[in-house]
């Protein structure tokens, strides 16, 4: 079964889940995990908890070409 994930502009979290994210930008979440870990990538998570949570309005802003 695959995971349904909401589109991107009625998102109304400030930030998302991994795979939330590595669905929207279409890279693999091992990915953006790697991204968070060397702290190179696009765009930078948060931590809460431990967990990893992507800014959606930095998501929004790559996609439109605004970043790296």
């Amino acid at each position: 079964m695959t995971q349904q994930f909401p589109p991107l502009e009625q998102e109304t979290r400030s930030h998302i889940p991994t795979d939330c994210c590595a669905y929207h930008i279409n890279r693999a979440s091992q990915t953006l995990r790697a991204w968070a870990c060397l702290e190179n990538g696009p765009i930078r998570p948060i931590r809460i908890n431990g967990r990893l949570a992507w800014p959606v309005a930095e998501i929004r802003n790559l996609l439109e070409g605004g970043a790296k």
